[in-house]
């Protein structure tokens, strides 16, 4: 691979104040004719985070600056760039500042760990589209996947690994694990390696803890309700494990590098009063974030591409 001489991660982007929120649905959903009913909902979602807003963006700025602190100590000493698909910074704009800079090509670390056409191609694909936006734009090549990476599954065994620790310790091997992903359509799933990279994550994560109770469910169903998604749905397990007995369920957010919406309010909101309807405690594993093990991963990435 040609030498590159700056990082750009690459991120979903989210509103950082309630008055953003609606023009970003507006971004996310244009031309899916989603009912604006569903949207307003949505929009009450993220009203009720913190501040109205989602913290997507100073998280991914918070690996971004990480990352660069790690590449500065232990080398290659590059600046690295954060780019959004869906709002500031969008990606054009963040390309025609590396443009000034004089960068000339860059890392594209895309920020989703399974690779599906809604997850992996349609980033590079809104990469295509902003360097078409900017004259002299740099060259972006990409990472490859990295949902096997050991540093990343190191990460998210760590955060899983508190996350059963608020149980007492005569629960802790029994309580069910169960790993979390983004649901997307069944034939976008079926066109990709989407699911196989769930799975082999989820597993190498649950080996690395020695936990044999481990299920995967998926979250966060966006779609039309004639068309099948993924399932089972996070709801569904829950329920169903509330109809075996159980009182407790670890949850660990695999399919997230960071912590927003879908986490804060789907998870520590929606699911967590569904289980407790069924008598169950739910523990939620936070998202690799900018764990040291993942900033690492990032650097490895980097590194590879010299």
């Amino acid at each position: 691979m040609t030498q590159v001489d700056a990082v750009l991660l690459i991120a979903f982007g989210g509103p950082t104040a309630p008055h953003e929120i609606r023009p970003f649905l507006e971004i996310v959903t244009r031309g899916r004719g989603i009912p604006p009913e569903h949207l307003e909902e949505v929009a009450c979602h993220y009203e009720r985070l913190p501040g109205g807003r989602s913290p997507l963006n100073d998280l991914t700025l918070a690996q971004a600056r990480a990352l660069e602190r790690e590449l500065t100590v232990r080398g290659p000493a590059l600046p690295v760039f954060v780019g959004m698909r869906n709002w500031c910074p969008f990606l054009h704009e963040t390309l025609a500042v590396m443009t000034g800079r004089g960068v000339k090509r860059a890392l594209g670390i895309i920020l989703s760990p399974f690779r599906t056409d809604a997850s992996w191609e349609r980033y590079q694909q809104d990469v295509a589209e902003a360097r078409a936006k900017v004259p002299g734009a740099p060259d972006v090549a990409y990472a490859p996947a990295w949902f096997d990476h050991p540093k990343f599954v190191e990460a998210v065994a760590e955060r899983t690994r508190a996350a059963l620790a608020e149980l007492p310790p005569a629960e802790r091997a029994k309580t069910p694990l169960v790993f979390t992903a983004h649901s997307v359509p069944v034939a976008m799933a079926d066109a990709s390696p989407y699911v196989s990279d769930f799975t082999s994550a989820a597993r190498a994560v649950a080996t690395r803890l020695g936990h044999e109770r481990w299920s995967l469910a998926y979250q966060s169903r966006s779609g039309s309700p004639r068309q099948p998604w993924l399932e089972p749905d996070i709801a569904a397990v829950l329920k169903r494990l509330g109809g075996e007995g159980e009182r407790h369920a670890a949850v660990t957010p695999i399919g997230f590098a960071c912590d927003h919406v879908e986490l804060l309010y789907d998870l520590d909101i929606e699911a967590r009063a569904r289980a407790e309807r069924q008598g169950m405690t739910i523990h939620r594993a936070a998202a690799v974030n900018d764990h040291p093990a993942f900033i690492a991963m990032l650097a490895d990435l980097v590194r590879a591409s010299k």
